[in-house]
């Protein structure tokens, strides 16, 4: 039986996220989603979305759906955002706590993001977001950039098919070994 895994889209509908000279979050969002379930596809897994167009659940509904859904993985797909435009770039991965298989997966997920070019800014606990807290399941939030750095813009634009296929092999060397 394959591996289940949740992908989350951070944001949608009514709730743009973060944005920056007119771009949004929910939409890098839901564009890397979409493009990341495809890959993990085609790696094997079972994949399914929290949701696949542009409408809001809070984000306790998308624990709900994810625990609903029986994924054995949960991975929830952000951008970060800085007091001031360009004052930070960089990725992290944020999770409920520093140890398990969540914590090892956000560390795999960096590094190979750190490969194309992003900086890596590392994985931090934090245990009041509810798609952490909440989920049944290990579960991660990666925060893709930030969306208000030119570099990191430039990097999600331009090496976007590298950044899906580095998220996804950090999750698959975690899966697999």
């Amino acid at each position: 039986m394959a591996i289940k895994i949740m992908i989350d889209a951070g944001h949608g509908g009514f709730d743009n996220g973060a944005s920056y000279n007119g771009r949004t979050e929910k939409n890098d969002n839901l564009n890397l989603a979409l493009a990341l379930g495809d890959a993990l596809s085609e790696l094997g897994y079972d994949v399914e979305f929290t949701r696949t167009t542009d409408v809001y659940d809070s984000p306790t509904r998308k624990a709900q759906i994810g625990n609903e859904s029986g994924a054995d993985y949960f991975i929830s797909l952000h951008r970060n955002a800085a007091p001031y435009p360009n004052k930070y770039n960089g990725v992290e991965t944020l999770v409920y706590n520093t140890s398990g298989i969540a914590y090892e997966m956000a560390e795999n997920v960096d590094a190979e993001l750190a490969k194309i070019g992003f900086e890596n800014l590392g994985v931090e606990e934090r245990k009041n977001l509810a798609v952490l807290r909440r989920t049944t399941m290990p579960a991660i939030l990666i925060e893709t950039g930030f969306i208000d750095s030119d570099k990191d813009n430039y990097l999600f634009d331009y090496r976007f098919e590298d950044i899906v296929n580095a998220i996804a092999l950090g999750i698959d060397e975690t899966l697999r070994g």
